[in-house]
């Protein structure tokens, strides 16, 4: 994982886009809801319009992603220190994103496709998981693929998936874990604002092994970062 430089504050530095498919999706989870018994409803995390930033777009994952995806998810390099396995074949990316549809019909997570404005293509991944409503808070993951790396981006779509979570998705506090081996994704939350809370032994189980974690977090008010803190590896 990469982090990047950026000497601007979030406000005003990222606008949504404006996105059909992403509006339909709100409109499938608030159909799921009206047919509730009103003592079962609970508010899902709903999925923002497409986040547009200098080089790169943050939207909803489609399954027209997936070639991509698989580029960036079949490389042990990026997926090592990650708690799931590599990609080995397509059927492992449509795998994926059937669960992340699940996860998304259920109003609980949100997953995100990073892509590049001047390719159109996906290089990466962000996810908002585990939201649980009453407390306002959500989980963040994320991944980017190696050819990328070094060039700030996913310091840059970071930026602005927080922006919107913490504004236009109401969300109060974030929190990302990290492998303790992974110094890299350590720095970039570090850069982002989040304060490393404690050290989770044997958190995951992933590649055969267990592994601890850092536990990063992030709350509304320490955001936006500071005018002129910078990021990058």
């Amino acid at each position: 994982m990469e982090v990047a430089h950026a000497n601007r504050s979030a406000a005003g530095y990222f606008r949504s886009a404006p996105s059909g498919r992403v509006l339909a999706r709100r409109s499938n989870v608030g159909a799921k809801l009206e047919s509730l018994d009103p003592k079962e409803r609970s508010v899902p995390l709903l999925a923002p319009s497409p986040i547009e930033s200098e080089r790169l777009l943050v939207r909803l994952v489609a399954e027209s992603d997936l070639p991509a995806l698989l580029e960036v998810n079949s490389s042990e390099e990026v997926t090592s220190l990650l708690p799931y396995a590599t990609w080995a074949s397509m059927a492992d990316a449509q795998a994926w994103l059937k669960r992340m549809d699940s996860i998304q019909a259920s109003g609980s997570g949100l997953q995100f496709a990073v892509v590049s404005k001047s390719s159109r293509l996906a290089i990466g991944t962000c996810l908002l998981f585990r939201f649980e409503e009453k407390s306002a808070r959500a989980e963040l993951g994320y991944v980017l693929g190696r050819a990328y790396w070094g060039h700030g981006l996913m310091h840059e779509a970071l930026t602005a998936l927080i922006e919107c979570a913490f504004s236009s998705m109401s969300l109060r506090r974030l929190e990302a874990e990290v492998d303790t081996r992974n110094r890299s994704s350590a720095r970039l939350l570090q850069r982002l604002g989040f304060m490393k809370e404690g050290l989770l032994r044997q958190r995951w189980i992933a590649k055969g092994e267990a592994r601890d974690v850092e536990m990063y977090g992030l709350l509304r008010d320490e955001w936006p970062m500071p005018e002129g803190v910078a990021g990058g590896v």
